[in-house]
């Protein structure tokens, strides 16, 4: 069961934020950044590609729950790596039909 199925989150790589970071320490002076992939995508988007990748219907398998739904909810989250791509030459590596399918394909794994 999940809650709010529209939510959309900036989601990225771990890996890609590790580089970031090692990337920030090499600079001369410490600094702020914002670590993020500048696109969002629905729950929805990522359950859907999630049981796809999987072989199964996720209509099949995922229920929403209102109880799940947060009070508070921010709909949208997106951060924006501007400052990150223009001084650290960052940008992510892997997209996020890439991130989600290397999460099933690990969990299928264990």
């Amino acid at each position: 069961s999940l809650g709010n199925l529209e939510a959309r989150r900036d989601w990225g790589f771990a890996g890609d934020y590790v580089r970031a970071m090692w990337l920030m320490l090499q600079q001369d002076a410490a600094d702020d950044y914002v670590i993020a992939t500048g696109v969002s995508h629905a729950v929805q988007e990522l359950v859907e590609i999630a049981f796809a990748h999987a072989g199964l219907d996720w209509r099949e398998h995922v229920r929403t729950d209102p109880a799940l739904l947060r009070p508070a909810e921010v709909d949208h989250l997106i951060g924006n790596p501007a400052k990150a791509e223009a001084e650290l030459g960052w940008r992510p590596s892997v997209d996020f039909e890439g991130l989600v399918r290397m999460m099933v394909d690990a969990d299928v794994e264990r």
